[in-house]
């Protein structure tokens, strides 16, 4: 047996499966394709979570797109979170141009152009699917760990979620919450003491800088209502295709806070929500998260804490998400190890710092007597990435080289008129066009403030009204006062008064 059909065997006996599976591409030895050699990840292991990493121009955003048709084409919707505006092509069928030829005929796999069912979702004022959350849907520990906060002011927000529940004052959106918390520090300070205990205007002043510092990075626009549902996400077209849900991000790359904060609350409401799927054959919902490392440097311990956490109990419920970023160092050690599908486009080695980097992620990889691993990684091409994936019984498949097969989809962003056309054309935009301000905790602490002002006036002017009355009628009152003056203002009185109290301040 040859090298190439010992490593051909090798390859297809790791990467065969018993269950349906997506074909990624062909495996590459000595920087060649070798034909009908197909590197293919399982629908069964596609919950257990990813990463696709590479530098800046080596395919990635392919490498996505290519997973994303395929899911579409199992009927797996997808959630993308699109920083760049890369993806949106998807919408339309692509083209066989001579190098998408070329490269298909290498690795024997067919090219067919093909579109997908797309919508575009956005959460600022961008055209598209509104995504907005409550404050109450966050609940006081998320909202309070999105804003760092110690545990003092932490409890803090706990004593305002209460407060709230049993006045029966729904939160909903950043006002509501600002005015919570500027009552319990003024008007309704001895009302809080009372029932739950001081609070310190110190720590309310901190928590109400926090909230401004969210406001300001585009919270007030994602805060309220009418809130995204969770089963939009999960929608299949008339041809048995799943939703690609594209959420453009492009004009919030400054504002990490607010991404960081959309991702959790998405990723804790798709947990609380979703049932127990265990050992399903295929994911109920894959998420791609595109320049991962925006949440993560800019996340505290507490967020990061909480990502790890959903990210290991979230695949229970059926849902794969998938982390892309330049270098796989961006993700914590804590998450990476949770991740079982790697995609790894090459690195570039132009310093020591990149140098030691590569040598850290070549570690990460299952080893191969048929790579050096590190030496390959600086040498791929653009659409070649390593790759290992689990297997159905949860084993990782050996690394393989791999020329990726080229998206059917285009390979280019929609213009102006074509998102358009999507969008006008969308059940889910009408949907959530509405943006609602129902009475809530603003409303009523507002109505609450005016109606006590009012009462103390009106009680202010009937006192008054009183003390007025009493000075304009004549009585024998006011001839005993006026002797009782009389009596007062006089020596010997005011003599004896002054005597009793020097008697008082001597003892």
């Amino acid at each position: 047996m040859t090298a190439i059909s010992e490593f051909s065997k090798h390859i297809n006996e790791g990467y065969t499966y018993k269950g349906e599976s997506i074909v990624l591409g062909g495996a590459i030895i000595n920087g060649e394709a070798v034909t009908d050699t197909f590197v293919k990840v399982p629908l069964k292991t596609l919950n257990r979570h990813g990463l696709i990493a590479g530098a800046t121009g080596t395919g990635k955003t392919k490498t996505i797109q290519v997973l994303s048709e395929q899911l579409s084409s199992f009927g797996i919707p997808v959630l993308m979170m699109d920083i760049k505006g890369d993806f949106s092509g998807i919408a339309k069928e692509g083209e066989e141009k001579p190098f998408i030829t070329e490269r298909h005929a290498k690795i024997n796999i067919p090219f067919t152009a093909a579109s997908f069912p797309v919508e575009l979702m956005s959460l600022s004022q961008q055209n598209g699917v509104r995504l907005r959350a409550t404050i109450s849907e966050f609940g006081p520990v998320l909202f309070s760990r999105i804003l760092d906060l110690n545990d003092t002011q932490t409890g803090v927000i706990s004593v305002l979620f209460k407060y709230c529940d049993d006045m029966k004052m729904p939160l909903l959106d950043l006002k509501d919450i600002k005015k919570v918390l500027n009552y319990i520090t003024d008007e309704g300070k001895d009302e809080i003491s009372a029932s739950y205990g001081k609070i310190a205007t110190a720590t309310t002043g901190i928590i109400l800088r926090k909230i401004i510092e969210l406001e300001q990075q585009g919270g007030d626009i994602f805060f309220g209502e009418k809130s995204f549902e969770i089963d939009d996400l999960m929608r299949i077209d008339e041809n048995g295709k799943g939703y690609v849900n594209i959420i453009r991000l492009t004009d919030i790359q400054d504002k990490p806070k607010l991404f960081s904060t959309f991702m959790l609350s998405l990723l804790a409401e798709i947990y609380q929500q979703m049932p127990e799927k265990g050992d399903a054959e295929q994911p109920e919902l894959v998420i791609f998260i595109d320049e991962a490392h925006l949440i993560f440097n800019e996340a505290s311990k507490a967020l990061l804490n909480q990502i790890e956490t959903i990210i290991k109990l979230i695949r229970s419920k059926g849902i794969g998400v998938y982390f892309i970023t330049q270098n796989p160092m961006d993700v914590p050690a804590s998450v990476l190890a949770q991740l079982g599908l790697k995609i790894q486009h090459a690195l570039r080695a132009f310093t020591a710092t990149d140098r030691q980097a590569i040598k850290q992620t070549a570690d990460n990889y299952p080893t191969s007597k048929y790579y050096k691993t590190d030496e390959v990684l600086t040498s791929l091409g653009i659409g070649e990435a390593f790759v290992t994936a689990l297997n159905e019984k949860g084993i990782p498949t050996p690394l393989a080289a791999t020329m990726m097969r080229a998206p059917m989809s285009r390979m280019d962003v929609l213009n102006d008129n074509e998102i358009d056309e999507i969008n006008n054309k969308s059940k889910l935009v009408r949907k959530y066009a509405e943006e609602i301000d129902r009475e809530s905790a603003y409303e009523l602490l507002t109505k609450k403030i005016e109606d006590a002002v009012q009462q103390a006036e009106a009680q202010a002017e009937e006192e008054n009204q009183t003390e007025a009355k009493k000075s304009s009628e004549p009585s024998t009152g006011s001839v005993i006062g006026k002797s009782v003056v009389k009596v007062v203002t006089s020596a010997t009185f005011i003599r004896g008064v002054f005597g009793v109290l020097s008697k008082l301040f001597k003892r």
